[in-house]
């Protein structure tokens, strides 16, 4: 930690962190991290592509897909630049203006993200509750505005967090906890008084990832017994299977997230190493496995892809 005899207020510079112990295997530690990084950026390119240009998949769910898939790619665009500075070019510093622009972005994709997942949630509940209104409650016009709504509210959430951070004073030279910029990791660094910052902080994230997880789980408990009331039991399953990608990712978005706050304020520096690789996690694998959870579950993305793949070898011929 750098003294703050000598803080200043907006040009300080931080110091990137990998995985502590192990600076001179950057380069082998981090070739499963870019793949992760790689295969993310593909399939959820692929994803976008294949529900934009085909019509078939014009639908209210795979809409909702696209936008999630939009979502984690502009969630590897803010993490992925600056692991290729720490881990391939050696590079640590950056400066409070870039912290702080990615620090924005990092936490703007990631409620976008949950907002998706929310919207997500209650497209499966009107399927198996009112099917035979769902599309005229589900319409193009009604899934816009819920986008709209979704991005509008991760801007005006996150806006006042890097305006807020060039009030406080940071020592000239700071060292953050991970490869990249998180709210809670500058607050932290401050020299000067947090109270406002850490209660933006706080509410920004009730108002987000706190109120999203609280009504998708009530999403699932009205889903639950609308399924109980079904008579047929095969009936019942098929309800439960068009459920099962959407949870699966709703899980692997939030319990990395309960894993790294539970680490953080319980061991986090007995194992500081634990902590980075679980903080990298908590980033990578939501956009890493949705794509793979949706194109195995969903035979409509399966096909998709197999036409484009037909019709390129068509082509070529």
């Amino acid at each position: 930690m750098f003294s703050c005899n000598t803080s200043t207020s907006g040009h300080s510079t931080f110091l990137l962190t990998g995985f502590p112990g192990l600076e001179a295997s950057h380069h082998w530690v981090s070739i499963p991290i870019n793949l992760i990084c790689v295969v993310s950026i593909l399939g959820n390119s692929i994803i976008f592509f294949l529900v934009s240009t085909d019509p078939a998949l014009h639908e209210p769910m795979y809409s909702f897909l696209s936008m999630l898939a939009a979502s984690d790619l502009g969630l590897c665009a803010s993490t992925f630049p600056t692991m290729v500075r720490l881990f391939w070019l050696g590079v640590r510093e950056l400066p409070f203006d870039l912290c702080a622009a990615q620090m924005f972005f990092i936490h703007a994709f990631t409620y976008v993200e949950s907002g998706v997942l929310l919207a997500m949630a209650f497209d499966r509940f009107v399927a198996i509750q009112d099917p035979l209104h769902y599309s005229s409650i589900l319409t193009h016009s009604a899934m816009a505005k819920v986008g709209a709504a979704i991005l509008v509210r991760a801007i005006l959430l996150n806006l006042p967090g890097p305006i807020l951070l060039r009030r406080l004073l940071f020592p000239q030279v700071s060292v953050l906890s991970h490869c990249y910029c998180l709210h809670c990791d500058l607050v932290g660094l401050a020299c000067s008084d947090t109270q406002v910052n850490s209660l933006v902080g706080l509410v920004s994230i009730l108002l987000s990832l706190g109120f999203d997880s609280s009504l998708i789980m009530l999403s699932y408990a009205l889903i639950l017994q609308t399924v109980l009331s079904i008579v047929s039991p095969g009936e019942r399953l098929k309800a439960l299977n068009t459920c099962v990608s959407h949870l699966c990712i709703v899980l692997i978005f939030y319990l990395p997230k309960l894993g790294l706050s539970v680490l953080h304020r319980v061991e986090k520096h007995s194992y500081p190493a634990l902590a980075v690789l679980m903080a990298n996690l908590h980033f990578l694998v939501p956009p890493f496995m949705n794509p793979i959870i949706y194109c195995v579950k969903s035979k409509q993305i399966r096909q998709g892809l197999l036409k484009r793949f037909q019709q390129k070898r068509v082509d070529v011929s």
